[in-house]
């Protein structure tokens, strides 16, 4: 490598990197460009003002996070009703915070994260619960050949739920004082999109209407021999099951292994990252790593697409 490469910071041709840090630095070097941003995202040259009317370019007020109609001069705050809206924290900061997230293949905790940029734990926390609200999944359902599979995910109790507990006299040597666990149904494209969730309970019924919710009809299923599979095929193309508990993991084109992919890779990434997570926020938690499977193969950076993402709200509702 001669010397000039060796002072190099651009990114390797055989890095599997999208964007480094370094790329992020050049484009968003200060405050100021983020801001820049999200002005041209939110109210590019042309705009109508929501005051006048008129197509105006808006200026940049000196000292302050806004700018200004060029004909009436009424202020517009390019962050006002994103998940920005209110933040004391750096718009910079909220972006290398998105960075690390997106750059993170298992995900990064809110105690790494308040190390990285500099802030406490509470702050990151808030910011990271934020991001994770871009993640949503879509409504649209799968189709082709899918694969559905259910997880236990167990939840930690809250100090005041223990209480609860012993107050309605579950006493604390019985599993019932430590039980707090949800079912995670998930179903999956084969080599495309995931769509996931908790359901409320644990019935025939609440799962097959998962199931409904997540394929199309004219799509064939495919599980293992769970009881509460029973009677889905009737409502699609066909189902094929596995017969897991006879050790046999694929039987033809019977399998389940890419919808145990997407269970193993949050499983772990939950334990690697985050070690444990609440019943509460499961569903976020749910949200980024579908996020992450159906966005595995973009030739995107996936920073950019959680970006285009930060839409306005209603200032009511942000």
């Amino acid at each position: 490598m001669s010397a000039r490469q060796r002072q190099s910071v651009e990114r390797s041709p055989s890095s599997d990197s999208r964007m480094s840090y370094t790329e992020f630095l050049c484009r968003f070097p200060d405050n100021d460009a983020c801001l820049d941003y999200l002005k041209a995202k939110f109210y590019p040259d042309g705009t109508a003002c929501p005051k006048c009317g008129k197509a105006s370019r808006f200026h940049r007020i000196k000292g302050r996070s806004a700018y200004s109609c060029q004909f009436c001069g009424t202020h517009v705050y390019p962050t006002a009703g994103t998940i920005f809206h209110k933040s004391t924290t750096s718009l910079q900061l909220w972006f290398w915070a998105i960075y690390l997230a997106s750059s993170s293949k298992c995900g990064i905790s809110a105690k790494q994260l308040g190390r990285e940029i500099g802030v406490g734990y509470k702050t990151s926390w808030r910011m990271l619960n934020k991001i994770r609200t871009l993640l949503g999944q879509d409504d649209e359902r799968l189709s082709g050949d899918v694969e559905v599979d259910e997880t236990f995910m167990s939840g930690r109790l809250r100090e005041s739920e223990r209480r609860k507990r012993e107050r309605d006299g579950i006493h604390k040597n019985t599993p019932a004082y430590h039980h707090k666990g949800k079912m995670v149904v998930a179903a999956v494209e084969r080599g495309g999109r995931v769509r996931a969730s908790v359901a409320e309970d644990r019935t025939k019924p609440t799962l097959h209407a998962k199931i409904r919710e997540f394929v199309l009809p004219e799509s064939m299923i495919f599980t293992d021999e769970w009881s509460l599979y029973g009677g889905i095929g009737a409502q699609y193309k066909g189902h094929k099951r596995v017969r897991h508990k006879a050790r046999i993991y694929v039987e033809g084109d019977a399998g389940t292994q890419n919808v145990e992919g997407f269970f193993a890779l949050f499983k772990n990434s939950v334990r690697g990252a985050h070690h444990s997570i609440s019943a509460k926020y499961l569903p976020h938690y749910l949200d980024e790593y579908t996020f992450r499977w159906n966005h595995r193969k973009d030739e995107r950076p996936i920073f950019w697409t959680i970006l285009d993402r930060a839409q306005k709200a209603s200032l009511a509702d942000a």
